[in-house]
């Protein structure tokens, strides 16, 4: 594979995470991991966390903008920001126990309730 072309499938990747970011606030990790996994080539495992590394500065730049435009309420996040920690340090803790499969399952049934309450409610 030509080194214009191993770029090219990251980029794209990295795009439509931060696209999807910057419009929804959030849910780039939705898109990249497929699209890390697929076309990427990475296994599945690493595409997670490869997707927390990229999305983390993604949340970071689109909170930023939405602070310039009064659209982040930072008081409002703060107790949700502290759950978030304690959810994630867990999560971290127990990503190398959990079975891919599992894993897989989880990530999709996450979607899919994202899809439908977007979609219904």
């Amino acid at each position: 594979m030509s080194k214009q072309r191993k770029w090219f499938f990251p980029a794209l990747a990295g795009a439509a995470a931060g696209l999807v970011n910057g419009f929804f606030g959030g849910g780039g990790g939705m898109v990249l991991v497929p699209l890390l996994a697929e076309k990427c080539g990475l296994e599945q495992r690493k595409a997670f966390a490869t997707s927390v590394a990229i999305i983390f500065p993604l949340c970071a730049l689109s909170s930023v903008i939405y602070w310039f435009r009064g659209g982040l309420e930072l008081a409002a996040a703060l107790p949700y920001l502290t759950g978030g920690l304690v959810g994630g340090w867990f999560g971290g803790k127990m990503f190398r126990s959990l079975n891919i499969d599992w894993l897989r399952r989880i990530f999709a049934l996450l979607i899919l309730y994202g899809g439908v309450k977007s979609l219904f409610f």
